[in-house]
C-alpha cells in the first residue's frame, strides 16, 4: 500500500480513510468507536476498512485499542492532520505523473514541454490537500433556518408575459 500513486484517481482506500478520520473527529476527545459503527458511517466494508484504519494508526494518526472498552479514537495528531498527510498515510505519496516521483529520473524531463505542466499541476493539488485539514472538514455545518429551502437566498420572479 505504500507505493506511489500515479493514478489521478484518488483510491477507494484513501477515501475510506478521509471519511473514517472525520468521522473519528467528530466525536469528543477520547472517545472510541467500534469497527462495525465506523464501517456503516463510512459506507466501507468492515475488513477493507480494518486494513485502512491500521495503515492510519501505523501513521499515529488513531489509536486503537482491543477488548470491551477498545476501539477507535483520533490522535491530536490525527485532529490536526490535512488531507494530504491522511491520504499519504495510506496510498504513500501521490504523484500525478511518473517523472514527479523522487528518485526517478526521466531523459525527457530536460526537454518535455508537459513536464512543468504537470510539476504545477502536482503542487497546487498538494497546496490544496494539504490546506483541508481534518478538524475544519469535521466542523459542523450551521443548520438551514427552520422553514427555509435548499434554494439559498433567491427569490424566484415568475417571467413577465
Amino acid at each position: 500500500m505504500k507505493k506511489p500513486n500515479s493514478s489521478m484517481q484518488l483510491t477507494r482506500a484513501a477515501d475510506y480513510g478521509i471519511r473514517v478520520m472525520v468521522d473519528l473527529a467528530k466525536l469528543p476527545v477520547h472517545e472510541r468507536a467500534m469497527l462495525p459503527a465506523l464501517a456503516e458511517a463510512t459506507g466501507a466494508p468492515e475488513s477493507f476498512l480494518s486494513k485502512v484504519l491500521q495503515a492510519l494508526a501505523r501513521a499515529r494518526l488513531i489509536s486503537s485499542r482491543r477488548g470491551p472498552s477498545g476501539g477507535f479514537a483520533i490522535s491530536p495528531r490525527g485532529r490536526k492532520a490535512s488531507m494530504r498527510e491522511v491520504i499519504e498515510a495510506i496510498d504513500g505519496p501521490i504523484c500525478l505523473n511518473v517523472c514527479l516521483i523522487s528518485g526517478i529520473s526521466c531523459a525527457r524531463k530536460v526537454w518535455c514541454p508537459a513536464h512543468p505542466v504537470w510539476m504545477d499541476a502536482q503542487q497546487a493539488m498538494l497546496d490544496v490537500l494539504s490546506k483541508a485539514l481534518i478538524a475544519e472538514l469535521a466542523a459542523p455545518v450551521p443548520a438551514p433556518p427552520a422553514g427555509g429551502s435548499d434554494r439559498g437566498n433567491f427569490t424566484l420572479i415568475a417571467p413577465h408575459s
